[in-house]
């Protein structure tokens, strides 16, 4: 019997031979399976979110509710995963705003707190309460609300003027629906809405209960219609796969443009940074609910995925393949390994900070001015993130790709603008 003996120079010409086989095509094609594979884990855990709302509003019960609240916070996990598909694909940028628009001003559809105050300039609809008011005035004419339907929140409330702020569907919509409004500030505790907002007859408080859940069933009806069309475009066959399959390169430009916009300007920046810079508890990305650790952590973990090729879906299945890691490894593997420690480096970051909150330190206290302990954990996941825009941007540079912008932020760019 031989024994075969391999040099360490034989190994790393081995594994070198090994990355070089990586081909562009294979890992474009991981990236849009671990998409398809991701939304449609969102349209599963928007249907299950659908069935326990229809449960809620059939029988409103404090139980239900509950329920309800789970199955909303279940759907975000792989939802916020897909954020890195954002910026680089024309397809789910053009269509994203339907379901994960944020901040909302919430008195567009139900009843606020008087604190929240009046119309204003920016918003003369901001306190429209749609879900009071089956006649509606908007841009100037009448709207008829005597039902509440997909199509009416659809094409007709949502960013209903032409202002952003008027978010009338999607995640954010929803869960305004089942928590209500953070009435808490700094303090602890999330939106508190009562199970019999939902109530039927004597039971129900805050008035029109059957209305509150006619609007909460189209929000969801329709939360679930636009994944089942954004899961179809992924599907074989589909348009966001075949635009990234068919041209491997704009597939990898795509790739690493998500990856750097979602990093630096979106997350780093509008959802972490500037609501530092404001001390504003209205400045969290799952406001009403106080999720927005998991937001944050879920949105780092969606980079990190597609960088390294591999995704676990609801069901605990792997889908993974060739990966931007193995082609990064086949030009440079220190810089390949650079980027898997940057990417490693902000998970923990990010996890520091969802730790801290499932233990009781919730998001909205981190912001609030002269908590250093929360500025410490939020500005952890802020550098993390900055750090990794570096590396990747590096990456871009190694294999000699154009046509990349990543998105910025003033909060990072030009601080003194977010105080103007």
């Amino acid at each position: 019997m031989k024994t075969l003996f391999v040099t360490t120079a034989a190994i790393g010409l081995m594994a070198g031979s090994m990355a070089m086989a990586v081909e562009k095509s294979d890992v474009v094609a991981t990236y849009a399976d671990i998409a398809a594979a991701k939304y449609g884990d969102s349209l599963v855990t928007a249907q299950r979110l659908r069935a326990a709302v229809e449960a809620l509003v059939a029988e409103p019960l404090a139980e239900n509710l509950q329920a309800a609240k789970s199955a909303w916070l279940a759907a975000r996990v792989p939802y916020q995963q897909t954020e890195v598909f954002r910026f680089g694909n024309a397809i789910v940028d053009d269509w994203e705003g339907k379901v994960n628009a944020w901040p909302l001003d919430e008195g567009l559809i139900d009843y606020v707190d008087a604190a929240y105050g009046g119309p204003t300039d920016d918003n003369p609809l901001a306190v429209l309460n749609v879900v009071a008011n089956p006649s509606l005035e908007i841009s100037g004419g009448t709207v008829d609300a005597s039902a509440i339907t997909p199509e009416m929140i659809g094409e007709t409330l949502h960013e209903a003027d032409g202002i952003e702020s008027n978010v009338a569907s999607g995640y954010h919509a929803i869960e305004f629906l089942l928590w209500g409004q953070d009435l808490n500030g700094h303090g602890t505790g999330a939106g508190n809405r009562p199970w019999t907002d939902y109530a039927t007859g004597d039971d129900c408080t805050n008035a029109n209960c059957d209305r509150r859940g006619a609007y909460l069933t189209a929000a969801t009806d329709l939360l679930v219609s636009d994944l089942e069309w954004m899961a179809a475009q992924w599907a074989q066959g589909g348009a966001a796969r075949a635009a990234v399959t068919e041209n491997p390169d704009a597939g990898i430009v795509a790739m690493l443009t998500g990856m750097g916009s979602l990093s630096y300007g979106e997350q780093a920046g509008e959802r972490m940074r500037l609501g530092l810079m404001l001390n504003d508890p209205e400045e969290e990305h799952d406001c009403f609910s106080d999720n927005t650790h998991n937001s944050h952590y879920f949105d780092g973990l969606g980079i990190q995925n597609v960088y390294l090729g591999e995704y676990v879906r609801v069901n605990g299945e792997l889908v993974s393949g060739a990966s931007l890691s193995d082609l990064v490894a086949a030009t440079d593997a220190a810089l390949d390994a650079e980027m898997r420690a940057k990417l490693d480096a902000t998970m923990a970051a990010l996890a520091r900070i969802k730790v801290a909150a499932e233990a009781g330190f919730a998001y909205d206290q981190m912001l609030e001015r002269g908590n250093a302990g929360g500025e410490m954990l939020i500005m952890g996941g802020v550098n993390g993130l900055i750090d990794q825009t570096r590396s990747i941007e590096r990456v871009v540079a190694a294999l000699g790709l154009d046509g990349i912008a990543v998105e910025g932020s003033d909060s990072l760019d030009n601080p003194g603008e977010v105080f103007k």
